[in-house]
Parts: C-alpha cells; sequence; structure tokens
C-alpha cells in the first residue's frame, strides 16, 4: 500500500528547531517529488516547501531562510528543517508526493495524488 508517513512533530518554544520526516512506500521514491505543507482549523493548506525529483528546492516566502527541505532516495525519506519557530509556525504539518512535478505543480497541493496523516507542531511563545 502507497502511503506517506510524517514525524517528528512536538510541542517546542518560540526560538528552537524541529526536524520532521516524511518516509514513502513508492516506488522509485527518486522520481517523486516532495512537498511539506501546513494547515490550521479553518484555514488552508499551506505551501511550504519542496523539493524535485531533480533535488531542486522551492520555499513559500514566509518560510525561506528558515526552513529548508532536503531528502534522502536512499531511505525514501523527505526532510523540513525548522528553525527560529514562531507561535504562528502552529499548525498540522502534512507532507504531500507526485510523480514528476515542477516549480509550478509543486507549490498546488491539489497537484498531489499523496498525503500522510500529519503530524503537529506546537510553538508556545
Amino acid at each position: 500500500q502507497v502511503k506517506l508517513v510524517e514525524s517528528g512533530g512536538r510541542g517546542v518554544q518560540a526560538g528552537d528547531s524541529l526536524r520532521l520526516s516524511c518516509v514513502a512506500s513508492v516506488v522509485p521514491f527518486s522520481t517523486y517529488g516532495m512537498g511539506w505543507f501546513r494547515q490550521v482549523p479553518g484555514k488552508e493548506r499551506e505551501f511550504l516547501a519542496a523539493i524535485a525529483y531533480t533535488g531542486n528546492t522551492f520555499y513559500a516566502d514566509s518560510v525561506k531562510g528558515r526552513f529548508t527541505v532536503s531528502r534522502d532516495d536512499a531511505k525514501n525519506t523527505v526532510y523540513l528543517q525548522m528553525n527560529s519557530l514562531k507561535p504562528e509556525d502552529t499548525a498540522l504539518y502534512y507532507c504531500g508526493g507526485r510523480q514528476w512535478g515542477n516549480v509550478y505543480s509543486l507549490r498546488l497541493a491539489n497537484d498531489y495524488g499523496l498525503w500522510g496523516q500529519g503530524t503537529q507542531v506546537t510553538v508556545s511563545s
């Protein structure tokens, strides 16, 4: 069964760092573009960062310079390193996957065919 499983979310203080992981049971993982999104109740899923199958990375302006996306194709895993966390970063964080993809499609939640169950990040002031 194809699935994505996120982990690493927890409660932290403002200014702390966290690394989220997403393990994908897709083959071959190297052909998949992977993205990170977050969602708070009552709002749409927000694009944060993505890494294409080529290794190119893309970021939302709101997290550029604080968040870093990376991938380890040998482990079928994509990561989101989050630094200088703020209370407004509190959300449910999701990883998404789609085969291939480009700088445009990887920013759009509707273009992803695979989603994880989400991992909660809570940042206290």
